[in-house]
């Protein structure tokens, strides 16, 4: 049988989650919808994972349209790359324990953005290094732009 908070869930989930807070800050477990709870909490750090990996391969995606585009630099591109490390930057300032996981992730985020780069500047795959030709650092570094060394 459900609770009322689990059909609140279903109907309304902004109050839900104004009455589980208020359930936990009075201490009121019991009244708590545990299950979807538990799914919600579970889900945020899915969603932490899945945003980095977003982040992460957009701005690799776009260091390379960096290095291997020179002649189409624009500010956009500036942009993009400093927005995709501010909000990685928040990010793992929040959540300091998901630093384990970027460094997990590297390599395949970077061979997604070598395919997203290929289907985005028409360059063939070999332009690309194999391995990620910037260390996790410089990627993550605001000053670090690629210049030309291929």
């Amino acid at each position: 049988m459900k609770t009322k908070l689990s059909q609140l869930y279903e109907t309304d989930f902004n109050l839900w989650i104004e009455q589980t807070v208020n359930h936990l800050k009075k201490g009121n477990l019991d009244a708590l919808d545990l299950d979807n709870l538990i799914e919600e909490i579970s889900d945020m750090g899915r969603n932490n994972r899945r945003e980095i990996f977003s982040r992460l391969k957009v701005l690799l995606m776009h260091l390379l349209k960096w290095q291997y585009q020179p002649e189409k630099r624009t500010n956009s591109w500036i942009n993009t790359i400093d927005e995709q490390r501010e909000q990685l930057e928040l990010i793992l300032r929040d959540s300091p324990s998901l630093k384990p996981y970027l460094a997990d992730i590297f390599a395949e985020c970077y061979q997604k953005a070598v395919r997203g780069t290929v289907n985005e500047t028409n360059l063939p795959k070999e332009t690309f290094p194999v391995d990620c030709p910037f260390s996790q650092e410089q990627v993550l570094n605001w000053d670090y732009f690629p210049e030309n060394s291929f």
